[in-house]
C-alpha cells in the first residue's frame, strides 16, 4: 500500500492490487476512509466522513491531482 501524500490528519495512498481499476486514490483518517476517482475527480466510496470533511478532502485531491496521477502511472504503468 504505497503512501503518496500526508496532509494534516489525512493519508493518501493506493493499493497495489487495484491495477484493473481506473486511477484513484484512497484517503484515511483514523477509522474514516474514502476512495476518489482521479479522472475526473469524483467520490467513489465513503466510510464515515461527513459531507463537510469530504469537501475538504476533495479540494486537497484537486490540488494534488496531477501528482497523484503521475504516481499512479509511474507505479502501475500507463494504461493507455
Amino acid at each position: 500500500m504505497p503512501k503518496i501524500l500526508e496532509v494534516g490528519p489525512y493519508r493518501f495512498y493506493f493499493y497495489s492490487r487495484e491495477l484493473n481499476e481506473p486511477p484513484h486514490v484512497h484517503v484515511r483518517r483514523d477509522r474514516f476512509e474514502a476512495k476518489y476517482w482521479l479522472d475526473p475527480v469524483e467520490l467513489a466510496q465513503n466510510r464515515r466522513f461527513s459531507r463537510r470533511e469530504l469537501n475538504r478532502i476533495e479540494a486537497l485531491i484537486r490540488d494534488h491531482r496531477d501528482g497523484f496521477l503521475e504516481r499512479w502511472h509511474g507505479y502501475f504503468g500507463s494504461q493507455d
